[in-house]
């Protein structure tokens, strides 16, 4: 007969009954697992939604340059590397989007284009340029050569003290 902790031959003592564990992918309730949090941390704001309130004075300057360093930026491209610029404004700016649906609607569906991240921007950007965002968008601004010169400004400031 078998039964907890013996064998056919007999009892032995040394051997004692485990409850079954869950397979892996099951979680014990109160458990740890793959859980959705009761308060799920607040995502930061888009590039989009950041320019709509920066436009629109709800967003301060620097919250929006901390959004805008981490946030991914679309550029058109060339045959060459390098940044697109115009030239028939009063500076020369670059133009900048915030979607692949935003550069599409102002260079074409089949455009090329290569993404970046705001901190690359301000860091590889040609002295003496600026750049504008979503040229064609409800929300589009432009950031002269000084503009951009305070961005790296304030870069450097809070990374280096």
């Amino acid at each position: 007969m078998y039964g907890y902790g013996q064998h056919a031959t007999g009892g032995d003592a040394s051997q004692q009954y485990a409850p079954p564990q869950p397979p892996p992918q099951q979680q014990m309730p109160g458990g740890y697992g793959h859980q959705a949090p009761a308060y799920p941390e607040p995502s930061p704001p888009s590039l989009a939604d950041a320019v709509r309130a920066f436009t629109t004075g709800s967003l301060a300057p620097e919250d929006f340059q901390q959004t805008f360093a981490t946030s991914k930026v679309y550029c058109p491209r060339g045959d060459n590397p390098g940044f697109l610029a115009l030239h028939n404004t009063q500076q020369p700016v670059i133009p900048m989007f915030t979607s692949l649906k935003e550069l599409r609607r102002y260079a074409g569906k089949d455009s090329k284009y290569f993404v970046i991240t705001g901190a690359e921007v301000i860091d590889l950007l040609p002295t003496g340029y600026g750049f504008v965002l979503d040229m064609e968008g409800e929300h589009r601004m432009v950031f002269d050569a000084k503009a951009v010169e305070q961005m790296v400004d304030f870069a450097m400031r809070r990374m280096y003290g």
